[in-house]
C-alpha cells in the first residue's frame, strides 16, 4: 500500500517514518521540486520516494495533506480524484494569513478542503497531536499507555480506511463523528494538542458523547 504525503516539513517527515516503520511506501512531495528535497528525504525518511505533488497524488492509495491550510487551493482537485484523502492541516495565522480568506463562512477546515476536492472523500484526523508527540508515542496494540487520534469524516469506507490506517502506525482510532465534527480537533477546541489514552480522549469530548463512535 503506497501513502502520498503532501508536504515535507516537520509534520510530514514524522508521518512518513511512522508509515515506513509500519511497513508502506511512502511517496512524500514538497512545495519545491522532488530534486530539492531527495537530501532531506534521504536523511530523515530512507526508503521513501521525492515526488511531485501530482505524483503523489495519483499513484498513492491513500493521501495525507500534511501542507499549510492554505496551500490547498493550489491542489489540481483532478489529481486526487477518487482518493480517500487524509487532512492532517491547521490554521496558523502567520503562515496561513487572514482565517476570511481561505474559508468560507460556517465551514471547518476539512469542509473547505472537501468542496475543493469534491470528488475525494476528506477525513479529518492526525492533526490534533504535535509532531513530535507522535514520533514518540506510537505503541503497539493493547499497550496500556497507547494514544488515541480522533477521527472526523462522511463516507463509512473512508473512515474504516484510515482507522485501520491510524492503528498501524501505532495508535488507537476514535471516531468522533460527520465531517463537521473536525471542528472539534481544531486549534482551540477541545480535543486540539490532546495527547492522551482513547479513554481519557472520550472524557475530554464527553459532552459530545452522541457523536463519538
Amino acid at each position: 500500500m503506497k501513502i502520498g504525503i503532501i508536504g515535507a516539513g516537520k509534520l510530514g517527515t514524522v508521518l512518513g517514518q511512522l508509515a515506513l516503520k509500519a511497513g508502506y511506501q511512502v511517496l512524500i512531495a514538497g512545495s519545491a521540486a522532488p530534486e530539492k528535497i531527495e537530501l532531506t528525504v534521504a536523511v530523515l525518511l530512507p526508503g521513501a520516494v521525492a515526488v511531485t505533488t501530482q505524483q503523489a497524488a495519483r499513484q498513492a492509495d491513500l493521501i495525507i495533506l500534511a501542507l499549510p491550510l492554505s496551500h490547498y487551493q493550489q491542489l489540481d482537485k483532478t489529481d486526487f480524484a477518487g482518493k480517500v484523502v487524509i487532512d492532517a492541516t491547521n490554521y496558523w495565522q502567520p503562515t496561513d494569513g487572514l482565517l476570511a480568506e481561505i474559508l468560507h463562512p460556517g465551514l471547518t477546515s476539512s469542509q473547505q478542503i472537501q468542496r475543493h476536492l469534491a470528488d475525494s472523500q476528506i477525513i479529518k484526523a492526525l492533526n490534533h497531536i504535535g509532531y513530535h508527540e507522535l514520533l514518540e508515542a506510537a505503541r503497539p496494540q493493547g499497550a496500556p499507555d497507547r494514544k488515541a487520534i480522533a477521527i472526523a469524516g462522511d463516507q463509512p469506507t473512508a473512515l474504516a480506511i484510515v482507522k485501520q490506517f491510524v492503528d498501524s502506525l501505532g495508535f488507537d482510532p476514535l471516531v468522533i463523528g460527520p465531517l463537521v465534527q473536525g471542528k472539534l480537533l481544531q486549534p482551540g477546541s477541545p480535543a486540539f494538542g490532546a495527547d492522551v489514552t482513547k479513554a481519557e480522549l472520550k472524557a475530554i469530548l464527553a459532552t459530545y458523547a452522541d457523536k463519538i463512535g
